[in-house]
């Protein structure tokens, strides 16, 4: 039950992304015709949007695999790749709690795959995909 809440949650925020870039005389209009066709471009809008995150991270994922070539077979590795797609953010307390390495394995293991910095901080420090 809780899965489908927070899947259904997800889609919603989605299509608040979709629809509030259709301008709001459409969204709110008078006219039921023009609302119906303002809400569906909302739902293009929120597709599009979709599919083009998608591909930048399918692009992401490809890019980092390149780095995971010839890696020994017990890295960690592949397994911050997969982490770092998952999420937007993620901190090297966050690595060190999924991978179970150590604050030093946690940053090497950054610096290896290349990620980008962005908090812009010297302490705290939190890596994305941008």
């Amino acid at each position: 039950m809780l899965r489908q809440v927070r899947k259904t949650s997800v889609h919603l925020v989605c299509l608040n992304t979709g629809l509030r870039a259709i301008p709001r005389e459409r969204r709110r209009a008078r006219d039921g015709t023009a609302r119906l066709i303002g809400f569906l471009e909302g739902i293009t809008e929120a597709a599009s949007a979709g599919l083009k995150e998608h591909d930048r991270l399918m692009l992401a994922r490809e890019q980092m695999g390149r780095r995971l070539r010839g890696r020994r077979g017990h890295s960690k590795l592949p397994q911050l790749v997969d982490l770092v797609l998952a999420r937007p953010l993620v901190s090297s307390a966050m690595i060190e709690k999924d991978l179970k390495v150590t604050t030093r394995g946690a940053l090497n293991l950054v610096a290896e795959l290349g990620l980008r910095e962005i908090t812009g901080r010297g302490r705290y420090w939190a890596w994305g995909i941008l």
